[in-house]
């Protein structure tokens, strides 16, 4: 995620993300320049009878500015409902190291291992949301926390959280309302991650999405005809300008939909899952 002085208008008005979206768009820009030319190219030089009018663009561009406002909310409330779902598994591995720090005694076999299972699960999580956590890192989870080779790595960690839950019960480390205190921390884990894995596996409806772009590509398609007899080789410009700014909110509507990949406006879970490490390692020390 990018991080930015919010105050400093200069400093966004230069940033270098405005070079990474110029970079990604720079193909559909010179396309656009290209058709955009010809056109002009063709009606001025040619000096075509025609009379343009932006009446119909100036209607379409009302309906259009309302999608992409959708658009743009519909992602954002994604982003931040992954923000708030991240927030909760940063506050319950806290409390579940906190709990377990208290009840299971330092001298205990288990806790050490206990310690390596909670850091791990942020870390396994966030490779799970991705790409699935890579064949390296899950084998060295495997063999390090003595789990099943599961292909849900978060899955099989959580598992063995709850083996060695009810294990401290039946061996009397911890009493039944000990043990129901940090069922609930456990089980929270799972929900979390479900909340995450419902974010990740339902995107934007793919109709919505795909008449998006079409909307956007013919509303610039025919854009050119609209002001080439006005503006004549200005319209170049106006033309390109326009579908910068149109495709720039598309751009980060796409990226942030999805928050938990690696884009620069995704949401920053390495040094999310890095933090908890931190903080579950100094607790339970």
């Amino acid at each position: 995620m990018v991080e930015y002085n919010p105050k400093s208008w200069l400093n966004l008005l230069f940033h270098s993300y405005s070079r990474y979206v110029f970079r990604r768009l720079l193909p559909a820009l010179m396309y656009v320049t290209v058709y955009t030319s010809f056109i002009t190219y063709v009606f001025y030089e040619l000096d075509i009878n025609f009379v343009s009018t932006t009446s119909v663009h100036s209607i379409l561009g009302i309906v259009l500015g309302f999608f992409l406002v959708f658009r743009t909310n519909g992602a954002y409330d994604r982003w931040w409902e992954g923000r708030k779902v991240w927030g909760e598994l940063v506050n319950n591995t806290r409390n579940l190291a906190i709990k377990f720090s208290i009840m299971v005694p330092g001298s205990h076999p288990e806790r050490q291992y206990i310690t390596e299972c909670i850091a791990a699960y942020p870390k396994a999580l966030k490779e799970h949301l991705r790409e699935g956590v890579p064949v390296e890192m899950g084998q060295e989870m495997v063999e390090k926390l003595k789990m099943e080779n599961l292909d849900h790595i978060p899955n099989a960690i959580a598992k063995r959280l709850i083996g060695i839950t009810n294990l401290l019960k039946k061996d009397k480390t911890i009493d039944q309302e000990q043990y129901r205190v940090l069922d609930e921390q456990l089980v929270a884990l799972t929900d979390i991650m479900g909340k995450c894995e419902r974010i990740r596996n339902t995107p934007i409806p793919y109709s919505y999405s795909m008449f998006m772009k079409k909307f956007i590509f013919t509303f610039i398609a025919t854009l050119p005809f609209a002001f080439v007899t006005v503006y004549h080789y200005w319209t170049i410009l106006i033309v390109v300008l326009i579908l910068y700014i149109l495709m720039s909110i598309e751009l980060l509507a796409e990226e942030i939909e999805d928050p938990f990949g690696s884009d620069i406006n995704d949401l920053p879970t390495d040094i999310l899952a890095g933090k908890i490490e931190k903080n579950v390692r100094e607790i339970m020390d």
